[in-house]
């Protein structure tokens, strides 16, 4: 079992050495592509390169975990919430509206069907 736990850490130590190599080089492959024949930039060496990804990371952060990104827009019970509370204050008429609006914008993309397709009986697809 020791074992097992001593290669699984080596593995991890030599995967991480490979990644941060690969993006070492190909942060300076990119920028010394790109800067000098746009910017008059100066050419960068892998070291260089390191230490702006370094720089990168302590400017702009670093990525959070997963479980602590909770965006409404990709939360479905969420965004059902958020629809339920804003349609509920519409007149009926005003809702009709909305749906009609929907119905026209959605209509043929994703596979979605209008409120009258759907309820029409015998459609081309059930015979």
């Amino acid at each position: 079992m020791k074992k097992y736990i001593v290669w699984k850490i080596l593995g991890g130590i030599v995967l991480g050495a490979v990644f941060v190599t690969a993006f070492g080089f190909a942060t300076m492959y990119l920028w010394n592509w790109l800067v000098p024949a746009l910017f008059s930039g100066p050419v960068i060496t892998f070291w260089q390169a390191l230490g702006l990804l370094l720089l990168c990371k302590l400017l702009f952060g670093f990525p959070k975990g997963h479980h602590e990104k909770k965006h409404w827009r990709w939360n479905k019970e969420r965004w059902r919430e958020h629809v339920k509370n804003r349609m509920e204050h519409l007149s009926p008429e005003e809702k009709e509206k909305v749906k009609n609006h929907f119905d026209r914008c959605m209509s043929g993309r994703w596979g979605f069907k209008t409120r009258e397709e759907a309820e029409k009986p015998g459609t081309a697809e059930e015979q």
